[in-house]
């Protein structure tokens, strides 16, 4: 049988061991939570900056949407229907075009967006409708922004309420 102070330079070795392999065991696994950590914030700012440019297109379409600016768009020469469809058609594409922003939107943003949208067509047809004895573009463009005017401004209070969302988020 072998003499215990054979092995004597393997216990020290193994008493020295033990606690290094415990501190460095426990150095990695800090170290990976901190790595997490940092994953979850860069997560965190990289989806906040994802809000934020959906926020910002939303506004941006929504001015766009806006008759004082719809009125500025198309040829002098149209006709009032011709200008009607185009318009619609525009805001539709564009609407289309940023339907993915819902993703990063509250529901109450969105269906006010959606709202906005909809009041505009509604108000594009409305005024062609109401005015039967075929007007020049002019005089439509003109009806049409005042009509907007007179009613309430769902476009400024639903920029407002993005306004007020992004202080929140951001």
């Amino acid at each position: 049988m072998a003499d215990f102070s054979d092995y004597l330079p393997y216990a020290a070795a193994l008493v020295i061991a033990i606690p290094f392999l415990v501190l460095l065991r426990q150095f990695v696994y800090t170290y990976i939570n901190l790595k997490n950590q940092e994953i979850k914030l860069l997560s965190v700012k990289s989806n906040s900056e994802n809000k934020t440019h959906s926020y910002e297109r939303m506004t941006l379409f929504l001015e766009r949407i806006k008759p004082s600016n719809l009125v500025q768009k198309f040829d002098k020469d149209l006709a009032v229907h011709e200008f009607v469809f185009l318009t619609e058609r525009t805001i539709n594409e564009e609407f289309e075009y940023n339907a993915s922003q819902q993703l990063y939107l509250t529901k109450n943003s969105w269906q006010n967006i959606v709202n906005s949208k909809n009041a505009v067509i509604d108000l594009l047809h409305k005024t062609y409708e109401s005015l039967n004895n075929n007007p020049n573009l002019n005089d439509y463009k003109t009806i049409f922004i005042m009509n907007y005017m007179n009613d309430n401004d769902y476009i400024g209070a639903t920029i407002e309420d993005l306004r007020r969302e992004i202080l929140i988020i951001a």
